[in-house]
């Protein structure tokens, strides 16, 4: 079994916001879920869970704060204010810092605890038979919590370490993808803050006009956490190959997401069912081959899954139970050519050199 390194899942939200326990196994939380009247999208329909993903492999992770501000109002982890948002992302970094103590998950911060947490996790079998701990680097979706840029200091200081300007809607320093226009008065500012303290800049969900802005501004470590191909699914949350170009050309990496909305074309969301139009990993395969086709090598690839991202089981391949079947995805592109060396870079070490470049 490859150890994965899953580069987007939305933790804290799901734990503060919807209510649960992610050290119970995922059956245990969707029949809590199943007896309480339906009041979210995708309740009773969780696929992430701690006892999961050492089942399956994923030993590190980027667990993100969310929370923001935009206008119009987005549909999960938004706020009136940005001192109500940071209050917001405050309460997820408890929730993380408790999860350590009770030694479910460590927090990574540098280089040093990097390697001591990979040697631990060399072998996930046994990683996972031992309850070694998940390695967690922290991650900010959208900056609008971020009130002033001491602010964004002290989010350093704490262990954030890659940040997406944006999310959904017109946000206080970058637009979102479904937005129109470049960056606000305070993102360039952002930007030359980020850089000054070595963040990695996360460029998804930045619309198209503020991630040319934010690639000619920022000199530092980018990546694209949790995107997919615009080529494939013709919306503009995904990259067009122009951008994935781009990005390859910095050197970095695209994380793969499961959204079956992103994975494949004509999906009606509130209409269409995974069965329905009979999405399955083997989508998400097509988009890391499209990138690989455009540079030549498996270089630029790797996971950032975006499970349980306002979304369950409803909304995700259908054979994809939970996310230990990430793991399915090592056969599938075995069978599409892909090296052993290949399937270990895009499930965990082509995202771990960029991390390392950065932290150097």
């Amino acid at each position: 079994m490859n150890l994965i390194f899953d580069v987007h899942l939305d933790l804290s939200m799901n734990a503060l916001e919807w209510n649960r326990d992610l050290r119970l196994p995922t059956e245990q939380i969707r029949g809590i879920e199943n007896e309480l009247p339906q009041r979210i999208k995708g309740q009773g329909c969780g696929t992430v869970t701690f006892p999961d993903m050492r089942r399956g492999g994923i030993g590190l992770c980027v667990g993100t704060q969310i929370g923001g501000c935009m206008k119009p109002r987005s549909f999960v982890a938004c706020w009136e204010s940005p001192q109500q948002a940071w209050a917001m992302t405050q309460g997820q970094l408890a929730w993380y810092q408790e999860m350590e103590k009770a030694g479910e998950i460590v927090q990574i911060k540098d280089l040093a605890g990097l390697d001591a947490h990979l040697e631990k996790w060399a072998d996930p079998v046994k990683a996972a038979e031992n309850d070694e701990p998940i390695g967690l680097i922290l991650s900010l979706e959208g900056a609008d919590s971020i009130v002033t840029l001491d602010h964004l200091e002290t989010a350093w200081n704490y262990g954030l370490r890659a940040m997406g300007p944006a999310h959904y809607g017109e946000g206080r320093y970058a637009m979102g993808h479904d937005a129109v226009g470049g960056l606000r008065e305070g993102g360039p500012d952002l930007l030359k803050k980020m850089d000054e303290l070595g963040m990695i800049l996360d460029v998804t969900h930045l619309n198209d006009d503020c991630f040319w802005q934010a690639l000619e501004i920022f000199n530092g470590p980018v990546w694209a956490s949790h995107s997919n191909c615009r080529a494939v699914v013709d919306d503009v949350r995904q990259f067009s190959d122009e951008q994935i170009k781009a990005l390859i050309e910095r050197g970095t990496v695209l994380g793969a997401v499961f959204d079956a909305w992103m994975l494949i074309p004509s999906w009606e969301r509130g209409v269409t069912t995974p069965e329905s139009i009979g999405v399955k990993i083997e989508h998400a395969a097509d988009h890391i081959d499209h990138i690989c086709q455009l540079a030549g090598n498996a270089k630029h690839c790797g996971i950032g899954s975006d499970l349980d991202g306002g979304f369950g089981k409803e909304q995700g391949p259908q054979d994809l139970d939970t996310i230990a079947d990430l793991q399915k995805l090592d056969s599938i592109l075995v069978n599409r050519g892909y090296s052993a060396e290949d399937i270990a870079g895009i499930f965990s070490g082509n995202f771990l050199r960029v991390l390392s470049e950065a932290w150097s």
